[in-house]
């Protein structure tokens, strides 16, 4: 089922296009990856969503109908500004947040003493939040995002301020929330972190979408038939056919090969003949790859 549908979406602020008739669909229960250079437009289509502002043209479907100011309690956001009260104490301020939800005072106070002690931050709830690391004040706006149960969570940038060990528990948290029913729109420069958590993808530059699809579909997409191959010994390019050596190491007995053949069997069974194989792998581009080079495909277009 199409969660959230967005069609031909264009935003223009003061003569600048921060959106130009934007499409992307989201389906329900994934985490979809909203990528972009700084100025793209990703936070203006967040702000869409969110029904902080309206778009000048196009429509915004939720779950089937009309986006509209009463969807916003199905929604949690989190910004990559964080907005809590630093005078306040961390407890009272969640606590509110989670009542200006819809959620009542007893049912908050349940969820918050759950959450605040699987991340191990009870002792910081008379603290104010002035007094937090930027990664404890993170856990907080983090709870106070998830508190209300949202249908729709929107993460931007949500790794900020983490050390690794905190950023992989908000990960397995992410994961955890979508298997329970989340719909999660996830906004990162880390290319690594769409690898582990992203269904599917948008890749917005310039006001436009440039690159969507399947995570999987699109790194094969941009495949280039690279293999790593690293052997005992090394083996001449002149050994092997189908194929071209783009590199090779005396030192370690690595040898990089680009194959012209649709299956590497034929040259597998060349180098075995003589060699023994200690590793074979296909170079399948990163995100990070893929990133690098859509946005420069895109700017010269």
């Amino acid at each position: 089922m199409d969660f959230l549908n967005i069609a031909d979406v264009s935003k223009q602020y003061d003569g600048h296009l921060a959106l130009d008739k934007v499409s992307l669909t989201i389906p329900e229960k994934s985490i979809y990856g909203l990528l972009g250079p700084n100025g793209a437009g990703k936070t203006t289509l967040i702000r869409i969503i969110n029904q902080i502002t309206a778009p000048d043209s196009g429509t915004v479907l939720f779950k089937g109908k009309p986006l509209s100011q009463n969807d916003v309690s199905r929604i949690g956001y989190l910004p990559e500004e964080r907005g809590l009260y630093k005078k306040m104490k961390v407890g009272e301020q969640a606590l509110y947040l989670a009542q200006l939800k819809g959620v009542s005072k007893s049912d908050a106070l349940e969820r918050l003493k759950f959450w605040f002690e699987k991340f191990e931050i009870q002792p910081w709830w008379n603290k104010k939040v002035e007094e937090l690391s930027k990664g404890m004040a993170q856990k907080v706006q983090f709870i106070t995002t998830v508190l209300h149960e949202p249908e729709l969570l929107i993460f931007d940038e949500p790794f900020s301020g983490f050390d690794p060990v905190n950023a992989n528990l908000l990960k397995q948290e992410i994961l955890a929330l979508r298997e329970k029913g989340a719909t999660i729109i996830f906004s990162t420069h880390n290319m690594e972190s769409v690898e582990e958590l992203c269904d599917e993808i948008s890749l917005i530059n310039r006001s436009k979408v440039v690159l969507q699809g399947n995570v999987a579909q699109v790194r094969a997409a941009f495949k280039t038939d690279t293999y790593t191959l690293t052997c005992e010994g090394v083996f001449r390019g002149e050994e092997l056919r189908h194929c071209e050596v783009l590199s090779s190491c005396e030192r370690n007995g690595a040898t990089t090969l680009r194959f012209r053949t649709p299956s590497p069997n034929e040259v597998l069974a060349q180098v075995m003949a003589g060699h023994k194989i200690t590793a074979f792998f296909e170079e399948v581009p990163s995100m990070n790859e893929i990133f690098i080079n859509a946005i420069k495909g895109s700017q010269h277009e």
